[in-house]
């Protein structure tokens, strides 16, 4: 399956500056078994209705429930919530 995770952070917040110690983080999951890949994008429009960074992994369903438990997701939301003015979760096959 795939999960996607796409983030709106608020104007302030320089996410391309932090872009590589996210992809770094979520590159750990790596380690979790039944994750396959992990992708990130970051936004090439600067228009204000977009989204600014889009997380895409690729995992097998059980892996989901591990990842979501893991110590990387509680960071992600410990590090970077706070900047988030909106996310996206969508899950697909």
């Amino acid at each position: 399956m795939k999960h996607y995770i796409i983030v709106k952070f608020i104007d302030e917040y320089d996410y391309l500056k932090h872009a590589e110690e996210i992809r770094e983080l979520f590159n750990n999951a790596m380690e979790i078994k039944d994750v396959s890949s992990i992708k990130l994008y970051t936004s090439n429009s600067d228009l204000a209705n977009r989204y600014d960074l889009m997380i895409e992994m690729k995992l097998a369903k059980p892996a989901l429930k591990a990842f979501d438990d893991s110590w990387i997701h509680k960071r992600w939301k410990e590090d970077y919530g706070r900047y988030m003015t909106d996310k996206v979760i969508f899950d697909c096959d």
